[in-house]
């Protein structure tokens, strides 16, 4: 379903499969409370400007695909009742968090009675490109033909990764092997920064041309949450200043965590003929096995963190995967939208694509001259996590926007006929590339 094997050939969907509509809900620092700003509120809101931007109407939708989680870490607090007012609002499942802290594609059916044609619906792992490759997939397949892809985020008051399993004394489970080191999210990938920077003389301050390209592309984004509440451009002092979270990770390197949702229209390519945007077809999309699993490159982390060199043997697999099924090399790639959650995964994953010609250790360099808009190598012209908010969506938004010719603002200066979208970590990850035609 996820084509992580590589010597699988071209796509047998290459050019048969289509995004075409786009929906996103407003943004917010954190849930209001309200049941008509949660998170399931919000992803219906989505849903429904994604079938109006695509000129489909509800009753011609088969499929959906969604994450049912909403949230990497902020939990819904222990003993706290799920307000009455939600509770009412709203068709229940039996889940009662379903909706306000989860997202599931009966609590979807249940409170959209529209779409009454949906006969195949599926939850996919955690990732917004996870959904985005099963749903192009299934489409190729013939298991649905008009189908929604869905990702919600929710944000609740308090601190993050400070409830669930991190507010106990002890760690149960496999997460005994990896979560009982404690420290915040971003270490191991600081850890894999750190050799790197090593291994090739390099160093944290040569990021800071990405991160303020990236803020900027991000301001550029209307939809996004930095343009919305906080149109702070971001300066090189700003940046290599900031306080360390996990050195060499410093606070601009972790996203901010925010409160919204989106959905997208993904078709056969016959079918977005005659729908309201321009058909953006699918050339291939690919992906790196499944968490703590091997990759289909036979790597696998032989301890509890991968080391940069498995990182790196993983990405490259990965590129490849990309660049063979979709029948391209690196050099027809006009534009990137790879995963910056944490900003110093896109190093890895550029590098393991080999965008704009670059090898390994070369990416630092390539940030140093023209990546923006206006420039000949577009690095993340969404502005990604960095510059929109932790949603893992922004980069799938602007793929299909720039090949549409309506990213507005962001608009690149060279033609955007094929791009590049996906995340998250190296050694599990999904990818879509993304063209203005067919062939």
């Amino acid at each position: 379903m996820y084509r992580t094997q590589e010597g699988m050939g071209i796509w047998e969907h290459r050019g048969k499969v289509a995004a075409v509509g786009i929906g996103h809900a407003p943004t917010a620092r954190r849930w209001d409370d309200r049941p008509e700003t949660s998170v399931g509120a919000w992803a219906i809101l989505a849903i429904r400007k994604a079938m109006e931007d695509a000129g489909v109407t509800p009753d011609q939708v088969d499929g959906l695909v969604l994450p049912p989680d909403t949230t990497t870490g902020s939990y819904w607090p222990e003993g706290r009742q799920v307000p009455a007012d939600f509770r009412n609002a709203f068709k229940q499942t039996g889940d009662p968090l379903d909706g306000i802290a989860k997202l599931s594609a009966d609590w979807i059916l249940a409170n959209m009675p529209e779409l009454k044609n949906v006969k195949w619906a599926r939850h996919a792992t955690t990732c917004t490109s996870m959904a985005m490759a099963g749903a192009i997939q299934a489409v190729g397949d013939g298991l649905t033909h008009t189908c929604l892809v869905v990702k919600g985020w929710h944000n609740f008051s308090g601190r993050y990764y400070q409830g669930g399993a991190n507010a106990l004394p002890t760690v149960a489970g496999p997460g005994k092997y990896g979560s009982s080191l404690a420290g915040p999210a971003s270490y191991a990938t600081a850890m894999q920064f750190q050799r790197y920077c090593h291994k090739y003389g390099k160093n944290h301050d040569m990021m800071a041309p990405f991160m303020v390209n990236s803020r900027r592309n991000g301001l550029l984004f209307p939809e996004g949450y930095w343009a919305q509440h906080r149109p702070e451009a971001l300066t090189v002092a700003d940046y290599i200043n900031a306080r360390w979270v996990a050195k060499p990770a410093n606070l601009f390197d972790n996203d901010i965590p925010i409160h919204t949702a989106a959905a997208y229209v993904i078709t056969t390519a016959e079918r977005a003929k005659d729908m309201r945007q321009k058909p953006v077809y699918v050339l291939n999309h690919a992906g790196a096995g499944t968490p703590g699993g091997a990759t289909s490159a036979g790597v696998r982390a032989r301890s509890v963190i991968a080391n940069l060199e498995e990182v790196e043997a993983c990405a490259a697999a990965t590129g490849r995967k990309l660049l063979d099924g979709a029948g391209i090399t690196s050099g027809d790639v006009a534009f990137e939208n790879m995963y910056d959650g944490f900003s110093l995964f896109h190093v890895f994953h550029i590098e393991g694509l080999g965008f704009a010609g670059i090898k390994r250790g070369e990416a630092l360099d390539l940030f140093q001259t023209d990546i923006s808009i206006e420039g000949p190598n577009p690095v993340s012209p969404s502005g990604g996590n960095i510059g929109g908010g932790r949603t893992r969506f922004w980069n799938h938004t602007d793929s299909i926007q720039q090949i549409q010719g309506r990213a507005g603002a962001r608009q690149i200066r060279i033609p955007a006929e094929i791009g590049i979208s996906g995340g998250f970590f190296p050694m599990w990850s999904n990818f879509v590339i993304w063209s203005a035609t067919p062939d």
